[in-house]
């Protein structure tokens, strides 16, 4: 079975804020990485049943992040 894997950055400055967070989808798994920009951060998977609930799930948390006002780069 082929393994897809995507991988997005977004960006959030403003104020004080200057921080990252990234997701990828591989697979049925979904690994996302956050913290201060200019740093490694912290990063944290999930496993689904498969990849459609994984990719399911990375939409739902991508929109969240927009809508907090992060901002995709790169």
């Amino acid at each position: 079975m082929p393994r897809t894997v995507s991988k997005r950055r977004f960006e959030y400055v403003a104020g004080t804020s200057n921080k990252f967070w990234e997701i990828e989808v591989s697979g049925a798994e979904v690994i996302v990485r956050f913290g201060r920009n200019g740093t490694h951060g912290q990063s944290s998977t999930k496993t689904f049943g498969n990849e459609a609930a994984a990719t399911k799930h990375a939409d739902k948390l991508i929109t969240e992040k927009i809508g907090k006002g992060y901002v995709e780069v790169g």
